[in-house]
């Protein structure tokens, strides 16, 4: 881990705030998640990979009948993988953390970390969905962390997760968003103007044949 990393996120706090409302609401939010300079480094590592066509566009289906369907999901993602860039390594750092803590104060068994950029276009969504199905089952907690700066509710873009009444996020620059896997559909509602984040999942070990 990078002194960077190690003096900007402080695990246990956070850890212990997302704990406590995943278990009285199923969800947690966490601003500043990283501070502002992270965040902005991050912002320009997922521009630098758009524009250097390393993005792809996002799939949607089971295994064996996975396509592209821009209507439904319209967001452009890379993997974030080796080789890493700094502000890349600094951020599976903390997200490391924060399984580590999450698995030893709520038991959750997550044995893995995935997650990739996601860029949406002007317009783009993702419609309604559960990121937990029998093709997926074993996904316990899904996150996105927001990169866009100043946002505002006219700008659109928000997060919508389907809870009893329905609620919504806005993709503020640093907002952390964690929920469970197997509960909550969501849906990313279109935008007015380009919306950047990092989506993924904390994961059981894989229970495919």
């Amino acid at each position: 881990m990078t002194g960077a990393a190690r003096h900007s996120f402080q695990p246990a706090p956070v850890a212990a705030r997302i704990a406590e409302s995943l278990v009285r609401d199923g969800w947690a939010l966490e601003h500043d998640f990283l501070p502002p300079a992270a965040i902005a480094a991050l912002a320009r590592r997922l521009r630098c990979h758009a524009g250097c066509g390393r993005l792809r566009p996002a799939r949607i289906g089971a295994p064996g009948r996975v396509t592209v369907a821009p209507s439904e999901r319209g967001d452009q993602i890379l993997w974030i993988e080796p080789p890493l860039a700094r502000p890349e390594s600094e951020l599976l750092d903390a997200l490391e953390l924060l399984r580590l803590e999450l698995n030893a104060s709520l038991a959750l068994g997550a044995f893995s970390l995935e997650c990739h950029y996601a860029l949406y276009a002007p317009g783009a969504r993702y419609v309604r969905h559960l990121d937990r199905s029998p093709y997926g089952r074993e996904r316990v907690l899904s996150f996105a962390l927001y990169l866009n700066r100043s946002w505002t509710p006219s700008d659109g873009g928000a997060l919508v997760l389907y809870g009893d009444p329905p609620w919504s996020v806005l993709p503020q620059a640093g907002t952390l968003i964690v929920f469970q896997s197997e509960r909550f559909e969501h849906e990313v509602e279109p935008a007015r103007r380009e919306r950047m984040s990092v989506a993924g999942w904390l994961s059981r070990r894989t229970t495919w044949p």
